[in-house]
């Protein structure tokens, strides 16, 4: 700050001494001449009154001299005083205009030493005020991130504590001789690992979404076929849980995506809807295009959504607090949706999110350029 505090007192002081200057050679150029032509001296010799007379012109040229020592004087302290009056001034106003700056310094210092909540003061200088605008908002979104790195942590935590805790119970049991290790413990054991699995590779999948690293090899595909092979291939679970799942005829709907990774976005989206219903539920599923948009609707008659949850729900293990929840709406990882729109935003689509209210359903939309 000292070096940018200097330049800009010498800055303020060069254009003071070049005003000066040039005022001052402008004044020693013209002020005698114009003195001379009003007074009426001319030369070494000329009339100065009324009549000829070498006293006259003597008088005048002395009066000349006279003049220009006191022009001379004069510029001088005129000078002097301006370049003090302008050193003072322009410290000032170096102050004045640092101070902000400083401000902007001690807060971006204090996020450096992780006091995300410190912000700046807005100055009324437009040019500093959207600086430290833009660094209050630097704050803002590294607080934000802090905070869901802090909560995500939580909730890994959380997430992994229970089939833990089954495994370790299960574990002890048998070391105790309490538990046989017979086929149906050890299915229990696999099926709290395989949930430990799957949150690995939910979390990987997550990480690689939200750094932009999703690996996605687009191609012409079949949107339509690839909705319909995977609504077959859940149909058992769906039968198992008396839900009804049905696909209405749609015509052929072609885009250009990742195969995989769209058939894991229908996948988690008729999951979820699975998860949301109760027996005797019923699960829609509609292809379509739109003004050249692809769109998948998966509609359910589950336990809906509030509206205030809507956007919330694709927050990372966001549950809708619903007492009514089954139990299968309470199980998951809590983050396929979020991974779902992650995959959607790098095709160049989107996956919303629409209901009525609790109790009456709810519609996700998988939505994707058409090719």
């Amino acid at each position: 700050m000292s070096r940018l505090s200097t330049r800009l007192l010498l800055s303020h002081l060069t254009v003071a001494v070049v005003g000066a200057s040039v005022t001052l050679v402008l004044v020693r150029l013209l002020a005698p001449a114009d003195f001379a032509y009003r007074a009426g001296v001319t030369g070494a010799a000329g009339p100065m009154g009324p009549g000829p007379g070498t006293g006259n012109a003597g008088r005048g040229q002395a009066l000349l001299a006279a003049f220009d020592a006191a022009i001379n004087r004069s510029l001088a302290i005129g000078l002097a005083a301006a370049v003090l009056v302008a050193a003072g001034l322009a410290w000032v106003m170096v102050r004045r205009l640092l101070r902000p700056l400083d401000r902007v310094r001690a807060t971006t210092r204090a996020l450096a030493r992780g006091d995300y909540g410190t912000r700046a003061e807005v100055p009324r200088e437009v040019e500093l005020a959207a600086l430290a605008i833009d660094v209050n908002s630097l704050g803002g979104a590294i607080q934000e991130s802090e905070r869901r790195r802090t909560r995500l942590i939580g909730e890994v935590a959380h997430e992994m504590r229970t089939p833990l805790t089954v495994i370790d119970g299960y574990v002890e049991g048998m070391i105790d001789g309490i538990f046989a290790p017979d086929p149906e413990r050890l299915a229990a054991l696999g099926a709290e690992t395989r949930v430990l699995r799957r949150l690995a590779e939910d979390l990987s999948a997550l990480s690689r979404a939200e750094e932009g690293r999703l690996e996605l090899r687009p191609a012409p595909l079949d949107l339509t076929g690839l909705v319909a092979d995977t609504v077959e291939r859940l149909r058992p679970q769906f039968d198992d849980e008396g839900v009804a799942l049905v696909l209405e005829p749609a015509p052929t709907v072609r885009v250009v995506a990742d195969h995989d990774r769209i058939r894991q976005v229908v996948t988690n989206l008729l999951g979820n809807a699975l998860r949301a219903c109760s027996g005797a539920g019923r699960v829609t599923v509609r292809v379509g295009a739109d003004a050249g948009r692809a769109v998948v609707a998966v509609e359910d008659t589950g336990q809906g959504i509030a509206p205030e949850e809507l956007e919330r729900i694709f927050e990372r293990f966001y549950r809708v607090p619903d007492p009514r929840a089954t139990r299968r709406a309470r199980s998951g990882s809590g983050i396929g949706l979020t991974i779902s729109r992650s995959i959607a935003r790098a095709h160049g689509g989107e996956v919303t999110a629409a209901s009525p209210g609790l109790g009456g359903g709810a519609t996700f939309r998988l939505v994707l350029p058409t090719a």
